[in-house]
């Protein structure tokens, strides 16, 4: 089959004013729960979209880690590439897609780091493996081999294994709080319904879209 032969019908649900929350967040908590409920793969797989200072973008998966009423919540290294355009331009666009479903969810707002007690929180419930990692590998600068990099974290698990584990400061957490909160869900003949929540000083007016 062709690329451009490639596509199907989406006819699982609708969308509609009557039914959505007035509050975007509790709107995507409803979804989130009925996905995770749908035992959906890597529910909380989300794409981080962000910008350089001249505009030039990037993007990238990352998984969602918290939400509620002040936004949305992933973490990564403080060092890496969307950490360093994150300085530049502390704004992003969030992407969850969930195919099982035929529905979608984009956000766009401001983007602020959460607080050292968030991130150690977080941190600390990570599995030992995975707080090593964020500690020997420095995110996105090159490395001479994939065998550098394992004998780096067996090196480090030698000596540090047993021990308490702390957070490096070079590691946390980020916030993305919303301006624009949109939902689509796919209906058939391409006329899907799409619902955008804009915010309007501590309001959300919502309105429809054409698809």
């Amino acid at each position: 089959m062709k690329i451009d032969e490639i596509r199907r019908d989406y006819q699982k649900n609708t969308l509609n004013e009557i039914s959505i929350e007035t509050d975007p967040i509790l709107q995507f908590e409803n979804w989130f729960d009925y996905a995770t409920n749908t035992r959906i793969l890597e529910v909380n797989a989300m794409t981080l979209a962000t910008a350089t200072c001249n505009g030039r973008p990037s993007a990238r998966i990352v998984l969602l880690k918290d939400f509620d009423a002040r936004g949305f919540v992933f973490y990564t290294s403080y060092e890496g590439r969307k950490a360093i355009e994150l300085e530049q331009n502390p704004y992003a666009a969030l992407v969850i897609y969930w195919k099982e479903l035929e529905r979608q969810v984009r956000v766009e707002g401001s983007v602020e780091k959460v607080s050292k007690i968030e991130s150690d929180k977080y941190f600390e419930s990570r599995p030992i493996e995975s707080k090593m990692s964020a500690i020997v590998s420095k995110q996105s600068s090159a490395i001479q081999s994939r065998r550098h990099l394992e004998d780096l974290w067996i090196g480090f698990l030698k000596t540090n294994f047993n021990n308490n584990i702390r957070r490096p400061e070079t590691w946390g957490g980020y916030r993305v709080v919303p301006s624009v909160i949109e939902f689509w869900q796919g209906r058939a003949s391409r006329l899907h319904d799409r619902i955008v929540y804009s915010r309007e000083g501590d309001q959300w007016k919502t309105e429809r879209l054409q698809p």
